[in-house]
């Protein structure tokens, strides 16, 4: 195999990094400036877009330590047995990637992954050096997000979680039986305990108020996990019943869903055709509902057919159209609970209206101001001056809400 510079190790190893959407992109379109001799690239040197808890956008060094790999898994383009250009980075060349990016103002942090190499524990033991040698050699204060490896011994872990601010661990598939027919060298009783193991020390470093000695930050933003969404058969009621129990059993600070992409030379195990990405967002506009706005899975799920939701309208507003006999809302005097129900009423525009309606009642016009769409709020609701009266109703409500294009071809399916 051919000995790679610097340049060609990070052209393989930040390219083999896109499938793994923990970090997520910050949807700029694909401009390289390597390719087309400009400036002001969005995707080269394996930069990515991530979102911080408190909404900043930040520019991560996103790569793999190696896309070499022990493991054949069926859906991953880096398998043992896919033809791929291989490539490996050493500890030191990752940490002077990471130190000259940042001092050049290119990033903000570093999210690493790794293919097998050996064992777990000597993977996992290489990653956790990149993670220590640039805190305490290097003094790197920015952010770094460690995808750790499940089966690794615990105190790679602890220790892991000691330098890093996001630790994640892949739950990758819907399902137990899937995870085992498409990646059998995987064990998902491994990664939930892996999971498990990291709430517990998460939870162990927090301490308590009334503690003098507060204990050593570990892992700070929480752990995180990815999901693989149309690989197998699994239905979204699937996919969001297992999102439900991990945030539930191991308090995940997120969950990320990433639509299937067909690799070369694959399986006839998996499908050839990737599923619509409006599945994938659909996901996640679910489990938005799920953790900030008190919906059950089998609410959400309830809005579309045989336990998959509704591509043309997003979850929220197919379970309102569904329940029509909920509305409308009185904005002036409802609880959060029932305007958090709305459609088109998010969590910020829902504080605004119960700010406002202290000290007045509201008009739709007062609405208008405080939504993003009053057109997608007004049928579901009721103000001072405003009643929807049949409009709540009315046999064509959804389809007002489809896209232009999609509402035209709806038209034309009535001759």
């Amino acid at each position: 195999m051919p000995t790679l510079d610097l340049r060609q190790k990070l052209a393989v190893l930040s390219d083999a990094a896109k499938y793994d959407a923990s970090c997520a992109s910050s949807g700029a379109a694909g401009r390289n400036s390597v390719k087309s001799k400009g400036i002001g690239s969005t995707e080269g040197s394996g930069i990515c877009h991530a979102y911080a808890p408190d909404g900043r956008c930040i520019s991560l060094l996103k790569i793999l330590l190696t896309n070499f790999c022990i493991y054949d898994c069926a859906y991953c383009i880096n398998r043992s047995s896919s033809n791929v250009q291989r490539a490996r980075f050493s500890v030191e060349e990752v940490v002077a990637l990471t130190m000259n990016f940042y001092r050049r103002n290119y990033i903000e942090g570093l999210f690493l992954s790794s293919g097998i190499i050996r064992n777990s524990d000597y993977t996992m033991e290489e990653m956790v050096r990149v993670a220590k040698k640039l805190r305490l050699e290097e003094n790197f204060s920015g952010y770094i997000h460690l995808k750790t490896i499940p089966d690794a011994a615990p105190a790679l872990l602890e220790e892991a979680g000691l330098f890093a601010d996001r630790l994640s661990v892949n739950i990758e598939l819907p399902t137990d039986a899937m995870l085992s027919a498409l990646a059998p060298e995987k064990d998902a009783r491994d990664i939930r305990r892996s999971m498990g193991h990291l709430r517990a020390k998460i939870e162990e470093h927090k301490g308590e108020k009334r503690d003098r000695t507060r204990p050593a930050r570990f892992s700070a933003a929480g752990q995180s996990t990815q999901m693989i969404v149309g690989a197998d058969t699994s239905t979204d009621d699937d996919v969001l019943g297992r999102s439900e129990n991990l945030y539930g059993n191991y308090r995940l600070s997120r969950v990320y869903y990433s639509a299937f992409s067909p690799i070369p030379d694959s399986s006839s195990r998996l499908p050839l055709a990737k599923p619509p990405l409006m599945r994938e967002h659909r996901l996640y506009q679910a489990d938005w509902l799920m953790r900030f706005y008190g919906f059950q899975r089998a609410e959400i799920v309830s809005g579309g057919e045989g336990g998959m939701l509704d591509l043309a309208v997003d979850p929220k507003l197919a379970w309102a159209l569904k329940n029509r006999e909920r509305f409308p809302v009185d904005v002036n005097r409802a609880e959060r609970e029932l305007l958090l129900r709305v459609p088109g009423l998010g969590t910020r525009a829902v504080k605004r209206i119960l700010s406002t309606r202290r000290h007045r009642a509201l008009r739709l016009d007062d609405v208008a101001r405080l939504c993003q769409s009053v057109d997608k709020v007004r049928p579901f609701i009721s103000a001072l001056d405003w009643s929807p009266g049949g409009l709540t109703d009315r046999e064509g409500l959804r389809d007002s809400f489809l896209p232009k294009a999609k509402r035209a071809a709806r038209q034309l399916e009535l001759f």
